[in-house]
């Protein structure tokens, strides 16, 4: 990982590592994963990093499951899908299965499913008047990028605007 240009005087400085890492995490929740690399792109060595990482975990001041499944209702509130969420939380830098596993939950849970209804809707408002190829090529390009399965945008599409066929 390339180093940022405001290096600590000590790398190995547990003590100043630990601060740093408290600052970060007092402007924003972060997974383990994303505040290590910020660490070590602060300059720190990756052993010091993520012994202070795990002790913050250790103590309960970093949650990768709690930060993930926060990380998924954030998805939802924005109507993405499994696919959209999984890439945003591998963006995170949440651990892959992790990822997986609350995803699946949430899937189990039916949350991407009313994501995808919720969008359905929302493209069906700002579409409505229009011609009905537009309206679906419309709603196929929106879901498409946040990441819904075809299976639950096909029952979307055709119970909202199968009727104007």
């Amino acid at each position: 990982m390339a180093r940022s240009k405001e290096c600590p005087c000590d790398s190995s400085d547990e003590d100043a590592c630990r601060e740093a890492a408290l600052r970060l995490l007092d402007c924003a929740d972060r997974s383990s994963g994303a505040l290590l690399e910020r660490l070590v792109l602060k300059g720190y060595d990756e052993t010091v990093a993520d012994a202070v990482v795990s002790r913050l975990r250790e103590v309960g001041l970093v949650n990768d499951e709690e930060y993930a499944r926060s990380v998924v209702r954030y998805c939802a509130g924005r109507m993405l899908g499994e696919r959209g969420t999984l890439l945003e939380l591998s963006r995170k830098h949440v651990d892959r299965a992790l990822a997986q596993q609350v995803v699946g939950e949430a899937r189990d849970a039916g949350v991407f499913v009313d994501a995808a209804w919720e969008l359905g809707r929302s493209v069906a408002a700002r579409t409505a008047g229009l011609d009905l190829q537009v309206r679906r090529r419309r709603f196929w390009a929106a879901g498409g990028r946040k990441g819904h399965s075809t299976d639950i945008l096909r029952e979307v599409f055709y119970s909202l605007f199968d009727n104007e066929a």
